[in-house]
């Protein structure tokens, strides 16, 4: 890929691997609840109720508060579970306080971070909320890789709406747009933002989405260190 100067990484399920720290940190948080629910089947049900609410609040539809009661409030009703609404927002901020505490990468994050460091200007843009992401940053140690870190708290919309890669754009300090590249696994959010606003784009295809022509699709960060 040519011309590239300043690569854009998305944070969660693209570098951060929020699968495995998310569940590390309900497991936890069940067991400090004395919640008695094995925690696989909590997981395959919470977890296309978090995505969905996630939608949501990327489309601006739902708050950042509502996400945080209903994610869990959702998940213990069709469980059956019987939890107060004090107790589920009180079990939402001690996820939310915790969940940075567990800093596992996706595979191959850091020997593609060295490589990558060497020969570009690294960045993130994340949708995540900004207390959360600088502290998953700070406590995985990727600040040293990256320039900026932007987030879509801190700018007013998400991705893939045209300010958050424009804000990027500018505070990045690149030249031309056809010189940025963005990173991501989200299709809608990452790719094509990234495509609609001038960047180039790689699909992480991590979440098993539908394949498309639209960009290089790759399964492993390993394969940027033959792409870039």
């Amino acid at each position: 890929m040519k011309n590239i100067k300043h690569i854009f990484f998305d944070l969660d399920h693209t570098l951060w691997n929020f699968e495995k720290n998310s569940a590390l940190t309900f497991k936890f948080l069940l067991d400090k609840y004395n919640i008695t629910i094995d925690l696989h089947k909590f997981l395959k049900v919470y977890m296309p109720i978090n995505f969905s609410l996630w939608n949501l609040y990327r489309d601006d539809k739902v708050t950042k508060d509502y996400l945080r009661h209903n994610r869990l409030k959702s998940t213990f009703e069709k469980l059956n579970i019987k939890i107060d609404s004090g107790l589920i927002d009180e079990i939402s901020n001690d996820y939310v306080k915790h969940l940075p505490d567990n800093n596992f990468l996706l595979p191959n994050a850091i020997p593609v971070l060295d490589y990558l460091f060497q020969k570009y200007t690294l960045h993130i843009i994340t949708n995540g909320f900004t207390e959360v992401q600088n502290t998953k940053i700070s406590n995985s140690n990727l600040n040293k890789y990256f320039s900026c870190i932007i987030d879509s708290e801190t700018v007013g919309v998400k991705k893939p709406h045209s300010k958050i890669f424009n804000y990027a754009y500018n505070i990045s300090k690149a030249a031309y747009k056809n010189e940025c590249l963005m990173i991501g696994d989200n299709y809608q959010a990452d790719v094509m933002g990234a495509l609609n606003n001038g960047f180039k784009a790689i699909h992480l295809n991590s979440n098993n989405e539908s394949h498309h022509e639209n960009s290089i699709i790759i399964t492993d960060l390993i394969s940027l260190k033959e792409i870039l």
